[in-house]
């Protein structure tokens, strides 16, 4: 008995399920409908009884718009805040770029070494609220400079991000 009951509610639970899809030749249709009558400039609301004592207006003239573009602007960028000591290398500056974060010192030194070969001066600064030591490969005092720059490392390391003091 129980199999029956178990055997004809999957039977409903199948039937309901397929019975509720949408026809997408019905979308098609009405697609392909509006935009004939786009085309044509047709609307079905009209009536041929209108009255057609329609006033005639003088064009209005228009200006040229003009099209003004902002010089980049960086104060959006989002920057990260964080207590920050240098371990290894010259020191930073206001804002910095940050490739790579690890618990591991010597996988932070690894990645330093890496990016002291390909001709930056990265540098380790240590996060102890997090545990994490941040690999930093380029630090500037102006914001553009550190948003030019971290953009530019996107290219190798998607994750870079900006780490002010």
């Amino acid at each position: 008995m129980k199999k029956l009951m178990v055997l004809g509610a999957a039977v409903c639970v199948a039937l309901s399920f397929t019975s509720c899809k949408s026809s997408e030749s019905a979308y098609k249709k009405a697609y392909e409908k509006a935009k004939a009558q786009e085309r044509t400039g047709y609307n079905e609301n009209t009536t041929s009884n209108e009255s057609t004592d329609v006033p005639v207006v003088a064009p209005v003239e228009t200006q040229p718009v003009t099209e003004t573009r902002v010089v980049d602007n960086y104060d959006n960028e989002a920057v990260r805040r964080e207590n920050v000591s240098v371990v290894n290398g010259a020191g930073l500056q206001s804002y910095s770029v940050v490739v790579g974060s690890f618990g591991v010192k010597a996988n932070a030194e690894g990645l330093q070494q890496r990016l002291n070969n390909a001709g930056y001066n990265a540098q380790i600064a240590y996060n102890a609220g997090n545990n994490m030591y941040r690999v930093v490969a380029t630090t500037f005092d102006s914001k553009a400079s550190a948003v030019q720059s971290r953009n530019q490392l996107r290219s190798q390391y998607p994750d870079a991000w900006l780490l002010a003091k």
